[in-house]
């Protein structure tokens, strides 16, 4: 389920588009996605794979990056906007 999840978010291609190969349907995929999402599981898995890295002390932060992605909200939403 991993493999098709990674499938589809590097290679751009809709859920109905994952091939066969990976096992699951492209809606079963989906269903996962959003629940693993839900259920914060990247956020935990990346602080898992940053743990696990920094315990070896291969994590070089001197090279670290930070960066981010707006998306438009296709079904509109409220604009919040926090002032510190």
């Amino acid at each position: 389920m991993l493999a098709a999840i990674v499938f589809v978010a590097t290679t751009g291609c809709t859920w109905r588009q994952l091939p066969l190969v990976f096992g699951p349907s492209g809606p079963t995929a989906h269903r996962r996605f959003t629940e693993w999402s839900r259920a914060r599981v990247w956020g935990k898995l990346h602080r898992l794979v940053l743990d696990e890295l920094g315990a070896r002390g291969e994590l070089d932060w001197s090279r670290c990056a930070i960066d981010s992605v707006n998306m438009r909200a296709l079904k509109g939403g409220t604009l919040r906007v926090r002032i510190p």
